[in-house]
């Protein structure tokens, strides 16, 4: 250390020479920074004039006196006083050794004072001057790109360009996976840092994560999914030292239980958003905690942990700022946890409600629900094998604010539940959703068709194999003035079923999906142009086998505000596709031919005249359109995206 207080820098500095004593190792000089974020100003490449001698396999240069035999400790003192964030890129760019040293400097570590001489003007102003740390930037590595070099490198790097504001790492190097000392390297470097997601990362633990506690203290998003070595004491610093955390999703985290989620309920007073899935050691301890403490509460979704009635009743009690609530998988909840949640009046601001696979929602708490969630708008029913009939239609009758209804498998409701929803559901109801409900076949009702569902618009019946001609002929007279109809994969719905619904919708249908509908025809498609073509903007035949180019002629005569048609797998020709291109008043942005056999290469001038509206165009899979047309397709269409 004397030796290097005294130096004076004349006898002892090497003009013209390298730092490596072997100059071949420059060769690795840039290595590590290959797509960093490290700044690497533009140099001369360096003349060496210092006397070589030439060896048997390699050239060997004299050694001189290098700052490579310095300590760390010495060196930390030197990068410590750099001023400038392209100074920092720069050594950032010598070695790792130099790299990790820059990354390990904290914020409070960097020394502001340089000594300036008198008989120097400083400059302000200069362009090497850095950015205000605001977290502009986000960044992303992902597989076998994570790794702790990186880390280093972007916690360099973004400190003098605008501040890491979003760090996202999904999976990790298998060989050089991310660490502790990788993720303290941002917390040194990134104290802008707000948002951070980290999935798949098993070598990341406590350390590394209370690291970013102490140094990110704005930090108010936080995701971890898959972190099987991170605890209740990195989460319990993080509630210490980021009280501005508005968001934190925990997902299959086995070591994460009620401690942590108790303190971040109690010292987060910001807290709108929380997500746990898959947690084994969450229990009604934790949760209870955090949702009662949590008094700003606007989201949340528990998934898959073990919890009893005793936390949805806290739910019901306490949540009053909940307005989206998301609960699935809960086996050990019952009937009456469900009952006294709507019963407790306090989600009374709660207007979108989804529920997955819970034994516990029954026809008598579903209707419980309806009373006591008055404002509840969106209501989602996923895989509830013991909702029937009689709880659908008391909850219609219940929940007076209902617009979005929506059904996945649930089995035991059947056309009459679904028409008697539709009559008591009151006037705001706009969209009803069916999906793989089992328990929905043609039947005769045996009593007066009620009346009519005038609020619906949007009607999407997906995958339910029994829904047939019948149950489309009853759904279209109840529901007059739908404009939006989704049936794809009804495969039992006829020409027969659909022109009673086409015929009945008096408000024009604006978007039309008979995706998989094999068995309807040109006679449809027809009666929708004429009766539709004002209003109509997008319709999907994909795999309507019986679509000939009859449905497009009739397409191109009526269609005015059509803008995105598939007619995939379908009985199209070659004279179809020159029929579109003929109307002068369609103006296509999306047009999706794949599979279509019969189309060719004498499609291609068609294609050309459509293309001046095309954004999208999909001939995949078109086997009579040969790849060099496609080139020559590519070619003339620059600005459309196509799909070959």
């Amino acid at each position: 250390m004397p030796a290097l207080v005294n130096f004076s820098g004349d006898d002892e500095f090497y003009s013209g020479g390298s730092f490596y004593p072997n100059p071949m190792d420059l060769g690795c000089l840039f290595s590590i920074v290959s797509q960093v974020d490290v700044y690497c100003p533009p140099s001369k490449r360096p003349r060496i004039s210092a006397p070589f001698i030439f060896g048997r396999n390699e050239l060997e240069q004299d050694k001189k006196p290098s700052i490579e035999v310095l300590p760390d400790e010495c060196l930390f003192e030197i990068f410590r006083r750099l001023d400038g964030g392209k100074e920092k890129s720069s050594c950032a760019c010598v070695s790792k050794r130099w790299l990790m040293l820059l990354s390990s400097i904290r914020k409070a570590e960097i020394c502001h004072e340089l000594p300036v001489s008198n008989d120097v003007d400083m400059v302000t102003g200069d362009e090497d001057q850095d950015l205000e740390s605001d977290g502009y930037l986000s960044r992303c590595l992902e597989g076998k790109k994570a790794t702790d070099i990186r880390l280093a490198a972007i916690a360099v790097g973004t400190s003098s360009r605008g501040g890491l504001g979003k760090l996202s790492i999904r999976g990790s190097n298998s060989l050089r996976g991310v660490t502790n000392l990788g993720l303290s390297s941002i917390a040194h470097g990134c104290p802008s840092l707000k948002a951070l997601t980290l999935w798949n990362v098993p070598y990341i633990g406590d350390d590394g994560l209370s690291e970013i506690a102490k140094g990110c203290n704005l930090l108010e998003k936080l995701d971890l999914c898959q972190c099987p070595t991170i605890s209740n004491k990195a989460l319990i610093a993080i509630a210490e030292n980021c009280p501005n955390l508005t968001s934190l999703n925990i997902e299959s985290c086995s070591k994460i239980g009620n401690e942590g989620l108790e303190a971040i309920g109690r010292l987060c007073p910001k807290l709108h958003s929380v997500s746990i899935k898959d947690c084994p050691l969450v229990r009604d301890h934790g949760v209870s905690n955090l949702l009662s403490t949590a008094s700003m509460l606007s989201k949340v979704k528990l998934q898959s942990v073990n919890i009893t009635d005793f936390s949805l009743a806290v739910i019901g009690h306490y949540g009053k700022a909940i307005t989206n609530l998301v609960l699935g998988g809960l086996q050990n909840v019952s009937e009456k946890g469900f009952w006294v949640m709507g019963n407790a009046q306090g989600l009374q601001k709660l207007t979108s409600l989804t529920v997955t696979s819970c034994r516990g929602i029954t026809d008598v708490s579903l209707e419980a629900i309806g009373k006591g969630c008055i404002n509840l708008k969106q209501m989602c029913l996923r895989k509830c094998c013991f909702v029937s009939n009689n709880g659908m239609v008391a909850f219609a009758k219940a929940a007076g604010s209902l617009e979005c209804l929506q059904l996945e498998e649930c089995n035991r409701v059947t056309l009459s539940g679904i028409v008697g929803a539709l009559s008591n559901c009151g006037t705001k109801l706009k969209s009803l959703t069916l999906v793989k409900c089992m328990g929905i076949r043609d039947m005769a009702l045996g009593f007066a068709m009620p009346s009519p569902c005038t609020s619906l618009r949007s009607l999407s019946v997906r995958y339910c194999p029994g829904f047939g001609t019948a149950s489309l002929a009853m759904v279209g007279k109840l529901c007059p003035q739908i404009q939006h109809v989704d049936l794809s994969g009804l495969c039992g719905i006829t020409d027969a079923g659909l022109l009673p619904l086409l015929e009945g919708c008096e408000a024009g249908l604006v978007k039309v999906n008979l995706s998989g509908c094999f068995n309807i025809t040109d006679d449809v498609i027809l009666a929708l142009a004429r009766l539709h073509g004002g209003t109509l903007e997008l319709l999907n035949l994909e795999g309507c086998r019986k679509i000939t180019d009859a449905s497009l002629v009739a397409i191109a005569e009526n269609c005015l505000l059509l803008n995105d048609l598939d007619v995939s797998k379908c009985a199209i020709t070659d004279s179809g596709v020159a029929v579109l291109s003929c109307a002068e008043q369609l103006s296509l942005q999306v047009l999706s031919l794949s599979g279509c056999s019969k189309v060719s290469n004498k499609s291609i001038p068609f294609l050309e005249k459509l293309g001046k509206t095309l954004v999208g165009l999909n001939v995949q899979h078109c086997n009579s359109i040969s790849s060099s047309t496609v080139e020559l397709l590519l070619d003339s269409l620059w600005k459309c995206d196509i799909l070959s």
